[in-house]
């Protein structure tokens, strides 16, 4: 990957469907067949967005529908080929594009 990137963030709930797949692993997937550099998810433990809804890990440590972020980072032509498509599957969250910069690899994670 070169420097500077870009980092797409997308914000979602951990009860987002997509017909029978939690939508975060639908989206990385897509990702990944869109050859998308890298991607992943990230559970969050406590978070709200703008309908200002408390998401939480509940009682027993059982999911009160956590709060998930997907970060994928590739080149700015690439993240921006793939956002229309991702848009068009989240149907409630939040899409990022933030400035990112490379600055180095340290071995594959997957």
């Amino acid at each position: 990957m070169k420097a500077p990137v870009k980092l797409l963030l997308v914000f979602l709930d951990e009860s987002d469907m997509k017909g029978s797949m939690p939508l975060y692993r639908a989206i990385v997937r897509r990702l990944h067949q869109l050859d998308v550099s890298g991607a992943t998810v990230h559970r969050g433990v406590m978070g709200f967005g703008g309908h200002g809804k408390l998401r939480r890990k509940g009682l027993f440590g059982i999911s009160d529908d956590r709060p998930i972020t997907i970060m994928a980072a590739d080149e700015e032509a690439k993240i921006r080929s793939v956002i229309p498509e991702i848009q068009a599957m989240v149907k409630e969250g939040l899409l990022l594009v933030v400035d990112a910069e490379a600055v180095g690899e340290t071995g594959s994670s997957g």
